[in-house]
């Protein structure tokens, strides 16, 4: 190669090195695939192999380089211009070659090479194919038919691809990245073909852990790439030398893969990327260093051609005329061999010894003993077994690798469960000390669960009674069930009926159906007589022959279309008969559906007449009820001012009473004030109820008016069909008088049945659009009738509710009111006893004025109906304080009005007694 002092020669410390051509920093992508690659994609084209590869150090620019910005027209490199640049000269070719295009993606990263298209793929093998050019084993292979499907392989396989951040690069290549393009071609006319291989490889660069920085996994992937790029180094000065027997091809799997393209069939170009960095001077010179050597290596490259037939035929008459002018020089040599073997040994001897004193002249080669045939196959035989170990030992090699990364893996992955279960431990020893603590809490949430429990079971018996109740309801759920079941039993028996009565009218109308087709046979059979007998009779007269045909002809083109019209009207009859009957389905089930509105109204509005009506009594007797205890109230204020005038050693006592008195009348007048917002609240429920059935009615008597209009509709459309009946007899009659007429009554008579039909077609359409009409509103009655049926649910369990909370109401204040009745009893009974005993010690001589008291019965019913309507839960208690109050006056004031003519004394005391007990209680 000649050297070129600006371009060519490059110098570094001052050491020349030569190359074929050297770019300055400024020189653009295109320039660059212009000089290196461009020429090799017509190589390839042309069925020669191919290889350019980047070498340098790491943050070079051997990525820039090879790849670029994919997707950039100005800054992509060499590995999409070469995707493009293929097709274009495909595109040029001869249009008689068929070509084969596949690509594969994958790298070498940790020494393993690794699938880019398919990551399941993780550690590959190399083998050697039959002319002994070695391949990736089970690597991913795509075909491809444009550059675009070339850049989306790149895409795919770039995104898989493993990078690193280093202090010298950001996107730090941690693997070697090999794309392999194979171009299979064809002359579909000469059946010529011709393959040739691409191979487009990245390689990552030679780093220092002290400038790079690398650390963990990042420094055993920097181990491996100095490990390859060393056995590549190795590979490429063993070539250059040219004297070593033996070439470490196998040191790595790069130089392995590279085999053919490193001093084999194959045209490469090494792109050498260096830094001009004096810092990165020593890799620099490295790098120039390697460029140098590999720029001496001579590949030997031929076409990678299938022969033809023909070819394969020239070929095997020049290897056969070969073998045969070696078999007679073997031959020759042979009977030579023997001649000098037969001569003496002593002057054998003697010429040997001679033959090293003075050289003489060689005028046939040495005598080297003959191969016989199978001795050469066995020794082929014995080279292949070789190759074929050296294979297998490749396949263990790689299966032992993997398992020892499979035990790493799975010793990582006991480590990391170690201290994962480490981990756990000391949560689970947390979580157990926490638990303590809560367990400690627990207990004391226990003994106040025990205490709810026994709540709970208090609870429970009440719960048991609703439940009874509810059963309760439940049987007359199931009564009312067989009730409706009994009544879709008599809707069933109607839709039956219904059933056989359209089943009827289908009949009469296919039979009214079948006699009309009948008579228009016969009517196209008497106008064909007629029209033989008029041929017949008309036989000599040629123009009355022509016009009867003229009128038979166009007699038959009327019937045909009566007949058609006539099966429409068929179809659109039995289409109007099932939309009727639809509609009659319809108006069955919404009538009954109004029936059972209308009864569940009529229900409820008499419950709602009898509610108003209890609430009426009830606060009539409440009215008097606070009358009678405004009454009691004066009576009582009087008789305190009498006590007060007469007795003034009592007074504290008194004030005492007074006191309580004005607490009771505070608590009367908050029950009132309660009683009053109760009532209101009745109120409103209750108009909002009334509310809702005048609601309900409302929408009951627009469902009445709907129901009028579909019976008024459905009566307009019986009278329609019976008129359409009424005309097809009609039509029938005027066809059989037709028979017997000529032809001009003929023609008249099928103008009126045209306009006859077209009335009717008029009619069907009518119908149609009264249909669709129906139909549109049946979905808004149905809704109506389900938001009724919805709200008159929702009042029947409202009332129900209201039922059943009455009922538990009233079982409650009977069961307090008997209660407290017998309480009452049994203090009167007591204190009668201890009054007797204290009439007896005490004297007084002023008589207090008689007092009307309630009896036992006004009482219970002042308590009942302040319960009933209060609903306040120490209303109770009040009522206790209430009849312990007024009951013992009652008893005592009773005693005083019958002893008082007998006994003025006695009758004092015992009023006083009474007084005293009331302040005690």
């Amino acid at each position: 190669v000649e050297s070129v002092q600006h371009q060519q020669n490059k110098g570094a410390g001052g050491k020349p090195y030569i190359f074929d051509r050297v770019f300055p920093p400024n020189t653009t992508q295109e320039q660059v695939y212009d000089t290196c690659a461009k020429q090799i994609v017509k190589d390839v084209l042309d069925g020669y192999n191919g290889t350019i590869f980047a070498y340098g150090q790491t943050s070079s620019g051997k990525t820039h380089t090879m790849e670029g910005q994919l997707h950039n027209s100005q800054l992509k490199g060499i590995i999409p211009r070469i995707a493009q640049d293929i097709f274009d000269h495909i595109y040029s070719m001869d249009e008689n070659l068929e070509f084969h295009i596949k690509v594969s993606y994958f790298e070498i990263y940790l020494d393993k090479i690794r699938d880019l298209l398919d990551v399941s793929k993780t550690n590959l093998a190399v083998h050697e194919d039959k002319n002994r050019v070695p391949f990736v084993k089970g690597c991913t292979e795509r075909f491809v038919s444009s550059p675009e499907d070339v850049m989306d392989v790149i895409d795919e396989g770039k995104s898989n691809r493993h990078v690193a951040v280093t202090n010298m690069n950001e996107h730090s290549s941690r693997s070697h990245s090999i794309f392999l393009i194979n171009i299979k071609q064809e002359n579909v006319e000469t059946e010529k073909k011709l393959s040739g291989k691409l191979y487009l490889v990245d390689l990552a660069g030679s780093e220092k852990v002290s400038k790079t920085g690398a650390e963990g996994s990042v420094l055993d992937e920097a181990k491996n790439i100095n490990k390859s790029l060393s056995a590549l180094g190795n590979v490429i000065s063993a070539l250059a030398e040219g004297t070593k027997t033996h070439v470490p091809y196998r040191d790595s799997k790069m130089t392995r893969i590279l085999q053919d393209s490193l001093g084999g069939n194959c045209r490469t170009t090494i792109v050498i990327c260096a830094s001009p960095s004096v810092f990165n001077e020593a890799e620099t010179k490295s790098t120039l260093m390697f460029g140098q050597r590999a720029k001496t290596i001579k590949n030997t490259v031929s076409v990678n051609m299938e022969l033809t037939a023909e070819e394969w035929k020239k070929k095997y008459e020049k290897e056969k005329e070969k073998t045969r002018s070696l078999k007679i020089i073997i031959q020759r040599l042979e009977n030579e061999l023997k001649r000098w073997q037969k001569g003496k040994e002593r002057r054998w001897r003697a010429s040997t010894d001679n033959s090293e004193a003075a050289p003489i002249i060689d005028t046939s080669a040495p005598p080297p003993e003959p191969l016989s045939d199978s001795e050469k196959t066995q020794y082929e035989e014995l080279i292949n077994d070789l190759y074929q170990q050296l294979d297998d030992k490749d396949d263990e090699i790689n299966q032992h690798s993997q398992l020892a990364e499979n035990l790493k893996q799975q010793m990582v992955d006991q480590d990391e469960l170690l201290a994962s279960t480490r981990r756990d431990y000391e949560k689970i020893q947390e979580d157990l000390n926490r638990l303590q603590h809560e367990n400690e809490a627990a207990k004391e949430e226990v003994k106040e669960v025990l205490q709810a429990l026994e709540e709970l079971a208090v609870n429970y018996d009440q719960k048991s009674h609703e439940v009874e109740e509810r059963s309760k309801t439940n049987q007359q759920l199931t009564e009312e069930l067989m009730q409706k079941t009994v009544t879709l039993a008599g809707v069933e028996r109607d839709l039956s009926a219904l059933q056989e009565l359209s089943g009827h009218h289908k009949k009469r109308s296919a039979e009214i159906l079948s006699l009309l087709l009948r008579d228009l046979n016969e009517i196209g059979s008497v106008i064909a007589l007629n029209d033989h007998k008029m041929t017949e009779m008309t036989g000599g007269m040629e123009e009355e022959f022509t016009l009867a045909r003229l009128f038979i002809s166009k007699m038959k083109s009327e019937v045909k279309s009566l007949a058609n019209r006539s099966k429409q009207l068929e179809s659109t009859q039995a289409d109007t008969m099932r939309k009727m009957q639809a509609n009659e389905k319809e108006l069955s089930s919404c009538q009954l559906l109004i029936s059972q509105h209308q009864a569940k109204i009529k229900s409820l509005t008499d419950y709602m007449q009898n509610m108003e009506q209890k609430k009426r009594q009830l606060e009539e007797s409440h009215d008097s009820l606070m009358e009678e205890l405004a009454k009691l109230h004066a009576q009582e204020k009087m008789h305190e001012v009498s006590v007060l005038d007469k007795e003034k050693e009592h007074m504290n006592r008194i004030q005492d009473a007074e006191e309580m008195k004005k607490a009771l009348e505070q608590q009367m007048e908050s029950h009132r004030e309660a009683h009053q917002k109760q009532l209101s609240r009745l109120r409103d429920e209750i108009e909002e109820k009334q509310r809702i059935l005048d609601e309900l009615k409302d929408v009951n008597q627009a469902l009445q008016l709907e129901q009028k209009q579909l019976m008024s509709d459905y009566e307009k459309l019986k009278q329609e069909e019976q008129k359409k009946d009424e005309r097809l007899q009609k039509l029938l009659a005027e066809l059989d008088t037709d028979e017997s007429g000529g032809s001009l009554a003929q023609k008249q008579k099928i103008i009126f049945l045209e306009n006859n039909l077209e009335q009717l077609t008029k009619v069907h359409k009518q119908l149609v659009c009264d249909n669709a009409d129906l139909r549109c509103e049946l979905p808004k009655l149905e809704k109506r009738l389900r938001a009724t049926a919805e709200r008159v649910k929702i009042l029947e369990s409202a009332l129900r509710e209201a039922k059943e909370s009455a009922m538990r109401d009233r079982k409650k204040y009977q069961q307090e009111v008997d209660r407290i009745k017998e309480v009452i009893r049994a203090k009167n009974q007591a204190r009668m006893k201890h009054t007797a005993q204290i009439v007896e010690a005490t004297t007084y001589s002023v008589i207090p004025p008689p007092l009307l008291l309630p009896d036992d019965q006004t009482l219970s019913c002042i308590a009942e109906c302040l319960k009933y309507i209060m609903h306040i839960p120490y209303v109770l208690f009040v009522l206790d304080i209430i009849t312990q109050w007024l009951l013992p006056r009652r008893a005592t004031a009773s005693e005083g009005a019958s002893q008082a003519h007998d006994d003025t004394t006695s009758t004092n005391r015992s009023t006083i007694t009474g007084a005293s007990e009331k302040h005690t209680t």
